[in-house]
């Protein structure tokens, strides 16, 4: 099957796609900050340059996109058509180095959160994240993954 736009805007689409300070971590970052937590953001000396660092309590958060991170059972999860090789290599690649990080991060005494995109999609889910995740910061659980299970029943603050 052919592409639904040109090489030329397919390219341009691709090259807007940013890496950091997506809306969704924005979002969180948002919800965070008005319950009055500061952190610290991208720290390149930590596996895959977690996305929000609390460094005092030794955490950090990846904010993972449905799409190019494969949230398992996300209707955001979709295998574009084009090229299925290449993708599907893409993301295996993008899931593996994931894992590469958090594992990384465990073993260096770092707690890890993965925040997917879903669970940020809704006007009002942020300050619900934010608030998961100021719990998740005073207990001991090592892991915290929020996201929206498939047939939208809530996964939130599985560990």
């Amino acid at each position: 099957m052919t592409d639904i736009v040109n090489k030329a805007t397919r390219s341009r689409m691709m090259s807007g796609i940013r890496g950091k300070h997506t809306q969704p971590e924005l979002r969180l970052r948002r919800a965070l900050h008005a319950r009055g937590l500061r952190f610290r953001l991208h720290r390149k000396n930590l596996a895959g340059k977690p996305d929000i660092v609390f460094p005092r309590a030794r955490c950090a958060i990846f904010v993972h996109g449905c799409f190019w991170h494969r949230h398992p059972g996300c209707t955001l999860a979709t295998n574009p058509v084009t090229r299925p090789d290449f993708w599907k290599a893409k993301f295996e690649a993008n899931v593996a180095r994931d894992r590469r990080n958090r594992n990384q991060l465990i073993s260096e005494q770092w707690r890890v959160a993965i925040v997917w995109e879903c669970a940020l999609k809704k006007i009002d889910a942020p300050p619900m994240v934010a608030c998961t995740v100021a719990d998740w910061l005073n207990d001991d659980k090592d892991h915290l993954e929020i996201g929206f299970a498939p047939l939208g029943t809530e996964q939130m603050g599985l560990s």
